[in-house]
């Protein structure tokens, strides 16, 4: 598949604070459906990714990220905030909660640095990720799933 064959994305590149903001939140809205198939739409092909320690190239590997992430990590919920922007590029700050099968709650600090294609998918994303343990009590993002 060609990049000319694929559908837009809007906002597209090159962003302002408001197109930015919007494709953050957006990102947000689909990561929360915890769709991977919905997701991996938002992403060129052939889309490269660096996951904490993983390197993903393309979207089937990116589906099967996704895939396993969440059968680890249980009642997710993401927050994004947008850092920085220009051009094509956004870098974002996240948190993210969740429990393992033991039941011990963890919140994921991180930072995304994404490049856009003219069409507004992401070909670039890169993610670094601490996890941090805390007690259910801390959790802040309690929200109801859909």
């Amino acid at each position: 598949m060609k990049s000319s064959d694929l559908a837009q994305r809007p906002p597209l590149p090159p962003f302002t604070e408001e197109t930015a903001r919007q494709k953050v939140q957006l990102a947000e809205d689909a990561w929360n459906s915890r769709d991977p198939e919905r997701i991996a739409l938002a992403y060129t092909p052939d889309t490269e990714w660096r996951n904490r320690v993983e390197f993903v190239n393309g979207r089937a590997e990116a589906i099967a990220l996704l895939r396993r992430k969440w059968a680890k990590e249980h009642d997710y919920r993401l927050r994004k905030t947008l850092w920085a922007f220009t051009g094509n590029r956004i870098a974002v700050r996240f948190e993210y909660e969740w429990h393992d099968d033991a039941g011990q709650w963890w919140r994921s600090h991180g930072n995304e640095n994404w490049e856009f294609d003219a069409h507004g998918l992401m070909a670039r994303r890169y993610a670094s990720i601490n996890d941090q343990p805390i007690d259910e009590s801390e959790r802040k993002f309690r929200w109801a799933r859909p």
